[in-house]
Formats: structure tokens, C-alpha cells, sequence
């Protein structure tokens, strides 16, 4: 691999950053929902910072194609440090922080997400000679899922601090440990410090691109036709570019609305099970980097996907009919497997049918579909019907029948897309 320190130096960054960002996105849903009990409030701001990811994600597309990528890197590392920075010395200042400054970290962390992730599997790809892609793409994976398992098991002491009853759940009651929650606003220095040590790291990230593309210098607008026309003419492409997304849409509703209603009104259970149905996510999640290439290495891209999707519907439909903890984190074990397997095999589809210079508008049109229909899916949940006694469950059952419904078009076009012809 031509450029392994570079994606070394990449990954490691991508690690240090997503430490305390997991944690912070599990914190603050519990803050809302547990603590204030405001589920529909946050419900709420939830789905207006959606509307505007709709046009940002659009614009972040536009300049991860237009700039180099390591400088966007290093720009929402300076941005993140003095955002999360400013709100927890006004916490430290005040003892506690402002409601709306909880949720504007909350919407940073969620606009921030909607060029990170975009921009890193984009460098990955420019970075990585074609035959490497898979490897690289489960790498990404790998890491990250092992960043979000270590930060889930934070978040749980963080959170509710360790006591006996906490220890007992991992079975090192013996040991006797005593640690009082943090507040929101240390949790926030934590963050804004990894943001600073990751824009060091990636100052050192030098590499050589793998193929020398055309940097699309027209307006906005144009850059944004240029990647819709290149979609429009391959249409299997965009249809496997968007319905994949039907399960990762239903992970990122549930992470930040549904799981903490299921845990507290279904389950009657507390903190400690949310941040360990994470932790089981995230060691799902990191058995699919590692095992995913290999089960479905004598199958189609489209055929593993379809796969998952059904485990998925069926571990959804499981959720909504049961009420047992056990069946939960289960299914949350499923769960990751089945997100990440299904990341892993379309981003490797897709940069090997995607051109680099066309990267970034294509993820960004891609992600236009997953926004509306996170949008259309929180508006709904918010209703307080679902917060009520265990109404949750009804939102599982629909969230069920929408992976089903997205299966569908992949089949349609299942014999085109095997067929396809790869970039050279």
C-alpha cells in the first residue's frame, strides 16, 4: 500500500476525534430524554437540524471534491475545539450549562458528521490503489466501531458514575470502585481536547494521490448538476447508492430518539443498558470489518447487502414484539453487524464505479434521501403518542416495514448491477 502511514496517521486521528464525539452523542440524547424528560423537544431539535443538513450535506459534497480533503480535516478540528471549548468553560464558569447550548453542540456534532464521514472514506479512496479498497473500507470500520465500543463503555461511567450495582453488571463487583457522574459541561472539555490533539495528527498525514483527477473549479450550482447528471445516467447506481440506507436511517433514528424511549419506557430500565446496547452495536459493528469480506467474498455486493437488510427487518420486528433485555441487546448486536456489513459493501461498490473527483457530490445526493427520511421519520416519532407508556414499540414496527420496502428497488435492479462494468 503506497500511502499506509498516511491512512495510519488518518485512522489514528479519526479515533482520537470520534473518542469523545461517541460520548457525547450518547450523553446528550439521555440529558434530553432521562434527565429533562423532553423527549418531544429533542425529538424536535432533532429533525429542524435535519432540514438544514439537507442543504449543508449538499454543500459539503461540492467541498470535498473542490479542496484538498486533509485541510477540510483540519478546519472542522480548529472549528470543533473552539465550539465544544467556548460551551465547557461557560459550564465551568456558570456550573452548569444552558439548555440551548446543549442542543447547539448536539447540532454542531450531527453537521460536523455530515462532512467527517463523507470526507474520510473520500481521502481513503484517493489515498488507496483499487485493489485495497475493501481492506481500506474495513479498516475505517474497524477502527471507528472500536473508538464508539470504548466510548460506549465510558459513557456509561461517565454518565451514571460506577457504584456496586454498576460494577455487578460486568461481574467486578469485588473490586469496589467508586466514581461520581461527570457533568455535560466535562464531558465537553474532553471533547474539545481531542479535537485539538486529532488537527495535530493530521498536520503530519502526507501521502501521494493514487490517480490524478480534474478538480471541478465551476460554481456551486454547477459542481452539484455535474454529480446529478453522472447519477441520472447510471441509475442502478443511484438506486444502490440510496436504499442500503433504509437501515442506516433506522440506526440513526433509534440512536437518538427511539433506543433511549425503548430502554426507559419499554424496558424500564436505566442509563447503564442504553450505553451497553452501544457497546454491543459497536462490537457488532467490529466483527463485520473484520468478517464481512470474507462471508460474503463469492456473492455479490447487492446479493450480501439484501442479506443484512432482511436480519435487520427481522431483528427490528423482534424488538417490537418482545420485552426482554436480553432479546434487545441482541438484536443491538445484530444490529451493528448488519450496518456496518452493509457500509462496507456499498462504499466498496461505489468507489469502484464512482470516480474520486465525483465522490463527494455523489455521497452528498446519496444522502439527501437518508435526510429526508430521517427528517419524515423524527416528525413522526416525535408525535408524543410514541413517548407514551410503550408506544416505542409501534415506531420499531414501522421502522420494520420501511427496510422491507427498500429492499425492494435493489432487487429490481439486482441483474443491472451485477453487470455493471468498474472503473479502470
Amino acid at each position: 500500500m503506497k500511502n499506509k502511514s498516511a491512512l495510519h496517521l488518518l485512522l489514528t486521528a479519526n479515533v482520537v476525534s470520534g473518542f469523545a464525539q461517541g460520548i457525547s452523542m450518547i450523553a446528550i440524547p439521555w440529558y434530553f430524554i432521562d434527565m429533562l424528560g423532553k423527549g418531544s423537544l429533542f425529538a424536535m431539535i432533532t429533525a429542524g437540524i435535519t432540514i438544514v443538513s439537507l442543504f449543508w450535506s449538499l454543500y459539503a459534497g461540492t467541498l470535498i471534491d473542490r479542496y484538498l480533503r486533509k485541510n477540510i480535516f483540519l478546519t472542522i478540528n480548529v472549528i470543533g475545539f473552539f465550539i465544544l471549548g467556548s460551551v465547557a468553560v461557560s459550564g465551568f464558569a456558570n456550573g452548569e450549562i444552558p439548555i440551548w447550548l446543549v442542543a447547539a453542540v448536539f447540532c454542531f456534532t450531527l453537521l460536523n458528521f455530515q462532512i467527517h464521514y463523507p470526507n474520510l472514506y473520500a481521502f481513503g479512496q484517493e489515498i488507496t490503489e483499487k485493489k485495497n479498497y475493501g481492506k481500506t473500507n474495513s479498516l475505517i470500520e474497524i477502527q471507528g466501531q472500536a473508538t464508539n465500543m470504548i466510548s460506549g463503555g465510558f459513557a456509561v461511567f461517565l454518565l451514571v458514575g460506577v457504584d456496586e450495582k454498576t460494577m455487578e453488571i460486568f461481574g467486578l463487583e469485588s473490586l469496589n470502585l467508586h466514581i461520581e457522574p461527570w457533568a455535560l459541561h466535562e464531558i465537553f472539555l474532553l471533547d474539545a481536547c481531542t479535537y485539538f490533539v486529532a488537527f495535530f495528527i493530521v498536520i503530519f498525514i502526507k501521502y501521494i494521490p493514487i490517480k490524478k483527477l480534474e478538480v471541478h473549479t465551476g460554481t456551486i450550482i454547477t459542481r452539484i448538476k455535474t454529480g446529478l447528471k453522472f447519477l441520472l445516467g447510471n441509475k442502478p447506481l443511484l438506486i444502490f447508492g440510496t436504499m442500503p440506507y433504509a437501515v442506516f436511517i433506522t440506526v440513526l433514528v433509534a440512536a437518538h430518539l427511539l433506543l433511549p424511549m425503548y430502554v426507559s419506557n419499554h424496558l424500564n430500565k436505566g442509563a447503564e443498558i442504553f450505553a451497553i446496547c452501544e457497546i454491543l452495536f459497536s462490537l457488532g459493528a467490529l466483527s463485520a470489518g473484520i468478517w464481512v469480506r470474507k462471508v460474503f467474498k463469492n456473492i455479490h455486493y447487492t446479493a450480501g447487502i439484501l442479506v443484512l437488510m432482511l436480519i435487520t427487518a427481522a431483528g427490528v420486528f423482534l424488538c417490537a414484539f418482545t420485552n426482554n433485555v436480553l432479546c434487545f441487546l441482541l438484536f443491538s448486536l445484530a444490529f451493528g453487524l448488519a450496518n456496518a456489513g452493509i457500509r462496507i459493501l456499498r462504499i466498496t461498490f461505489l468507489f469502484n464505479h464512482i470516480p474520486n473527483n465525483l465522490i463527494g457530490r455523489s455521497g452528498s445526493i446519496f444522502n439527501q434521501f437518508q435526510i429526508i427520511c430521517r427528517f419524515g421519520f423524527l416528525m413522526l416519532f416525535s408525535v408524543p403518542f410514541f413517548s407514551y407508556e410503550n408506544n416505542v414499540v409501534v415506531a420499531f414496527f414501522i421502522c420494520g416495514i420501511f427496510i422491507l420496502a427498500s429492499a425492494i428497488p435493489l432487487v429490481a435492479v439486482y441483474k443491472k448491477l451485477v453487470g455493471m462494468k468498474e472503473l479502470e
